[in-house]
């Protein structure tokens, strides 16, 4: 998820809004419209925050709950312009959250205005107080940096925050920097290292990558029964590079014993996620395997 810079440029989408997680904070067990948020019950969360701005103007938290409550149709019909509109709101009266979420709106132009400037700005803010993946989106956009050269020593001081904050994706960026020697010395160890973080954390494009250098003892001991397990894992989260490379070892008996309908069921689910590998093709005329007697 460096998507940006080492592929062609992938816009966030609205999903990758709708997943950002709310941040709790200390006083959330005695804050009843996040309590409420928690529970499922929306117009009530709704309903307490607008209370809570109504006697605040600048209560940020309570405004940014009201932005996600839009954001997610929760209690209330979707609408971006208004989500966008309340997450400004929390961004400019200081909460973190709101200025990632602010900020990707600008970026992408969700029901707002393309601003890149403003964008970065809005990140900014969020990255001043360490948030995760606002950090994480300030190094892609450093190594894009409007069409020029990227700024790698930039984008390698965001990523390490944004690791240090928790992101898994800045783990990964940061493997995939020191794999391919972009901006920094080519260091298969190092890369091994990261990708194992981002791969600790559950991002299955980590695992993918880390199990190939698990496989083939590429910076890491060679360990093939791990690196089958853990491709295995990505690819029951749905990754088509981690089904695709199961079709293959299963296919070809690497790792693992040959298995014809184990190798067919990972190809076919590689190709329903958009992965379509013509190198496997001779298993659609593979002999079905023999009942066992």
């Amino acid at each position: 998820m460096i998507r940006r810079f080492m592929a062609p440029f992938v816009a966030l989408s609205l999903s990758t809004l709708a997943l950002a997680a709310p941040v709790e904070t200390p006083t959330a067990s005695r804050d009843l419209a996040f309590g409420a948020y928690q529970r499922g019950d929306y117009k009530a969360a709704l309903a307490e925050a607008k209370k809570r701005v109504d006697a605040n103007p600048k209560d940020a938290a309570a405004q940014t709950l009201i932005g996600r409550l839009y954001l997610e149709g929760a209690g209330v019909a979707r609408d971006m312009k208004q989500a966008m509109d309340w997450f400004r709101r929390g961004a400019d009266n200081g909460d973190a959250e709101a200025a990632y979420l602010y900020g990707v709106g600008l970026l992408e132009g969700i029901d707002i205005a393309k601003d890149r400037a403003r964008a970065r700005a809005y990140l900014e803010k969020a990255g001043a107080k360490e948030h995760a993946a606002a950090l994480h989106l300030l190094g892609e956009i450093a190594l894009e940096n409007d069409g020029r050269d990227p700024d790698f020593a930039k984008a390698l001081s965001f990523f390490k925050r944004a690791s240090a904050a928790g992101s898994a994706d800045a783990d990964y960026a940061l493997g995939i920097l020191y794999k391919t020697g972009k901006g920094v010395e080519k260091d298969e160890r190092q890369a091994a290292d990261w990708f194992k973080r981002a791969s600790d954390l559950g991002l299955a494009p980590a695992m993918v990558e880390y199990a190939i250098m698990q496989f083939n003892g590429a910076g890491v001991a060679r360990d093939r029964a791990a690196a089958v397990d853990l491709l295995r894992k990505a690819a029951q989260k749905g990754n088509a590079v981690a089904q695709n490379r199961l079709a293959h070892l299963y296919a070809e008996g690497l790792g693992v014993e040959v298995d014809v309908a184990q190798a067919k069921q990972w190809r076919d689910k590689a190709k329903q996620g958009g992965l379509n590998d013509p190198s496997l093709d001779f298993l659609s005329n593979a002999p079905a395997p023999k009942p066992a007697k």
